[in-house]
């Protein structure tokens, strides 16, 4: 099999009559963890989300992040909302944007959208987020399964951290990371990835959705590194 991370092709379009027409794709969401891994670590490792993990990044800058990272949730989660309203991979649990302001409004203490620059990474990818709600909206799913079961897999973490560097307590700024207790963020991961396996793709749309996850997690190694700049 071709690893479609290798190169960025253009996207096959999916399609809602593609997707009826072919059987379930086996183990797309194998082949996601699989063919993204290496992406997936350079990533977490760059720039800012290294600082972050290493304890060395002040809480200005963390609110900068937020900041950055909300503005990619507005235009996915818009997107979301316009083309798959009532897909199994688009859940109102799901939904981060507002968690994402609220902390911003407990931690910056101030008016971050005036004060908060967008790292130039940042606004190229919430423009490719707009083209693809625009013109290739199934492809949307693609940057959701990196976000969401990434939110889900490394959010208790993340928070725990974050109380204990900024000397937080219960869950007052770190709302983003809070999906209900252990039970219902194990559910949501099956449920996601499961969603993920009952997309019917023909193989070139499987490489295009594979490709776009790819992609997402390249716009996000750069945008990390632009903010630790």
């Amino acid at each position: 099999m071709t690893n479609p991370c290798r190169t960025a092709p253009d996207a096959t379009p999916l399609g809602h009559d593609a997707r009826m027409q072919y059987p379930t794709a086996p183990g797309l969401a194998a082949r996601l963890k699989a063919e993204t891994r290496s992406l997936h670590t350079l990533a977490e490792r760059a720039g800012v989300m290294a600082d972050l993990m290493h304890g060395r990044l002040s809480l200005a800058r963390y609110c900068t992040l937020l900041r950055n990272l909300q503005a990619i949730y507005a235009a996915l989660e818009s997107g979301l909302d316009a083309t798959h309203a009532d897909a199994r991979l688009w859940r109102p649990e799901l939904r981060r944007l507002p968690a994402l302001e609220q902390d911003l409004d407990e931690l910056h203490g101030g008016d971050w959208r005036a004060d908060t620059p967008l790292a130039h990474a940042t606004r190229a990818y919430v423009e490719r987020l707009a083209a693809l709600a625009a013109h290739d909206p199934d492809l949307l799913l693609a940057h959701a399964y990196l976000r969401y079961l990434g939110d889900l897999h490394g959010g208790q973490v993340l928070a725990r951290l974050i109380q204990r560097q900024y000397g937080l307590t219960a869950h007052g700024g770190t709302a983003f990371y809070a999906f209900g207790d252990a039970a219902e963020v194990e559910a949501l991961k099956h449920d996601f990835r499961a969603g993920l396996d009952a997309l019917a793709l023909a193989p070139p749309q499987a490489d295009a959705f594979v490709a776009e996850a790819c992609e997402a997690f390249r716009w996000h190694q750069r945008m990390f590194e632009e903010l630790q700049g």
